[in-house]
């Protein structure tokens, strides 16, 4: 999926606001761009209002970011802005990308976190149940190792 420079700037926005930097899990313009072009690749954004029309609202309060391959799915990048959490906005993003997946065929979706990210408990609440993990995975910017999760969640169909 190809994405306009207007939605790449979207996505680029939020994350600037959302990934905290000491944990370096943000990409950079050319990594979601060059993702976005390789045709397994796809996002979806999400407005202050809940809905995909961000004409209207002129902001982005969120995205997600996924590559499938076969019948499975990996969500490698989700985010809702700092200013527009704690308003359901990541429960309706993230039900609507799992929907999405459903409907694309795939049997599972997998996801990789940190140890001790917030979103953790929204993951939970949608199904998603930890399969492995990566000691010492991600390097903080003074150093320190913190573990990175696996998760699945596996559709019944």
């Amino acid at each position: 999926m190809i994405a306009p420079p207007d939605d790449i700037d979207r996505i680029m926005t939020v994350m600037e606001q959302a990934f905290p930097p000491e944990f370096g899990e943000a990409w950079n313009r050319r990594q979601v761009s060059d993702a976005l072009c390789l045709g397994n690749c796809r996002y979806g954004l999400i407005a202050p209002d809940g809905t995909e029309d961000l004409l209207t609202s002129g902001e982005t309060a969120g995205f997600f970011m996924s590559r499938a391959v076969l019948d499975e799915e990996e969500l490698l990048l989700f985010a809702i802005a700092p200013q527009y959490r704690r308003m359901g906005l990541g429960h309706v993003l993230l039900k609507r990308f799992i929907q999405s997946a459903q409907d694309g065929g795939m049997s599972r979706v997998f996801l990789e976190m940190r140890r001790d990210n917030p979103a953790g408990v929204l993951y939970a609440a949608h199904g998603f149940r930890q399969i492995g993990l990566r000691p010492g995975y991600y390097r903080t910017s003074n150093g320190a190792r913190i573990d990175a999760i696996s998760q699945e969640l596996t559709f019944h169909n």
